[in-house]
């Protein structure tokens, strides 16, 4: 069952084997998709679980991994030692921009564990990546976006030959929602508030954008589920297991269920159904609000998600036994 629920569940009288691409159509086995994923991994948790996410689905092959936003070596560190206790050592691991931040490092001690290298550099792999595989590949943005900008300024004729970007961020007719999960306004979203020129880039990049904002990613993680994945005993969520209680003992003030705000943009790279897109016009201000306008679109941001399919979904990946 869960090999269906990552390409795509099969209708009645579709053929064995098929995959059903957004428009309900089904096509014999395609290749699978070219990825790179761009990540803060080692602040909140949920970068661990669209990572492990997308290694559990066959629908993406990963190119390579980048680390965004902070202190992007230690960021490679945290990925090196999680890939090579999955098995997937093989995935490159590169380091992107580093910057300043002020926010905490909570799974730094996991990161601290693995032996320290240099990484090759994250934003020139992109950009060899792009070169190499014109028009083919996705890149699947889960953090603040200083890497898309250094590419685009680098290189703008190369990066628009990005099939698409597919990212986590923004915030258009919903912000964060309060601890009793009460609703609340837009909010300067954190992945595009730390780096508000280089979401304006983005959308004026020519690459197809698709944005998942908080009004469709504030996703949590509740008991049931999160002890299921947790307690499976798998190379993978033995990592997630060590991450998540580092990530709740980081800070003061977690809660005990996580929001899966990243894992939707993978989830949206394999199964769009999951999280239809609307086009519209946005515009990024200096404080990192993203702001409906009139005029032409350009992007296509996702408002409302399927939340009971997203979580079935992560489910089947992460505690399946057919992943192959």
């Amino acid at each position: 069952m869960a090999a269906g629920i990552c390409g795509g569940l099969a209708g009645a009288g579709a053929q064995p084997g098929a995959v059903q691409d957004s428009g309900g159509v089904f096509h014999g086995m395609r290749e699978p998709q070219l990825a790179i994923l761009d990540t803060d991994i080692g602040d909140d948790i949920d970068d661990a679980f669209a990572l492990a996410l997308a290694l559990h689905c066959p629908q993406l092959k990963i190119l390579g991994i980048a680390t965004a936003f902070g202190d992007t070596e230690l960021r490679a560190r945290l990925l090196d030692r999680y890939l090579h206790a999955v098995g997937r050592g093989d995935i490159p691991v590169e380091a992107g921009i580093a910057t300043g931040h002020d926010n905490v490092f909570t799974q730094a001690a996991y990161a601290q564990q693995w032996p320290a290298q240099r990484h090759p550099d994250g934003v020139e792999f992109l950009l060899h990546q792009i070169r190499a595989h014109p028009g083919e590949i996705t890149l699947i943005a889960i953090g603040p976006l200083n890497n898309v900008q250094a590419a685009i300024e680098r290189d703008p004729a190369t990066f628009r030959k990005l099939k698409r970007v597919v990212m986590m961020g923004g915030s258009i007719y919903r912000g964060y929602d309060g601890r009793d999960g009460e609703r609340r306004p837009p909010d300067a979203e954190w992945n595009i508030n730390r780096d508000p020129a280089g979401a304006r880039a983005l959308l004026a990049s020519g690459v197809p954008v698709f944005m998942m904002p908080l009004d469709s990613t504030q996703i949590h993680l509740e008991t049931k589920e999160r002890e299921e994945i947790l307690a499976h005993g798998s190379p993978l969520t033995d990592q997630l297991t060590l991450l998540y209680h580092q990530w709740k003992t980081g800070t003061a003030g977690h809660p005990d269920a996580p929001t899966l705000f990243d894992p939707v943009a993978v989830t949206y790279a394999i199964r769009p159904d999951l999280c239809p897109a609307t086009p519209m016009r946005l515009e990024v201000d200096d404080k990192g609000f993203t702001r409906p306008v009139d005029g032409a679109p350009n992007v296509q941001v996702c408002l409302k998600s399927d939340e009971d399919g997203f979580l079935a979904l992560l489910l089947a990946r992460l505690t399946g036994d057919d992943r192959r």
